[in-house]
């Protein structure tokens, strides 16, 4: 009986290791829109408000801003052609390494105030 215990244990650790490494114990991809979100916890509430749809301390509410122009602020430091800015100043930096997740936060924020 004693000979049968380790090599009891050695299938149990077995059955799990597959278990856990099969792909059926993936988590699903998240959405643009999740993606987004978390981008914006992250990053954008440092100025802007916790809640997209409200001026933040430094930031204006950026809640249904289009994808031209989270782009044009957030890489580039810019407004697209013919914007208005909600506030005088356009102090905001360029967060150039969002580049890859732009896209993300252009659905976010064009989503989450509609």
């Amino acid at each position: 009986m004693a000979a049968a215990c380790p090599l009891l244990l050695f299938f149990v650790f077995f059955a799990f290791f597959v278990l856990a490494c099969s792909e059926e114990s993936e988590a699903p991809p998240e959405s643009a829109y999740a993606v987004g979100e978390r981008i914006y916890a992250n990053v954008c509430v440092a100025c802007h408000h916790a809640d997209p749809t409200q001026n933040g301390s430094l930031g204006p509410a950026v809640a249904g801003s289009s994808r031209e122009l989270v782009i044009g602020k957030v890489l580039h430091g810019e407004y697209p052609p013919g914007y208005q800015p909600k506030r005088p100043g356009g102090n905001m930096p360029k967060y150039t390494y969002l580049e890859e997740r732009i896209e993300e936060l252009a659905v976010y924020l064009e989503k989450v105030g509609s």
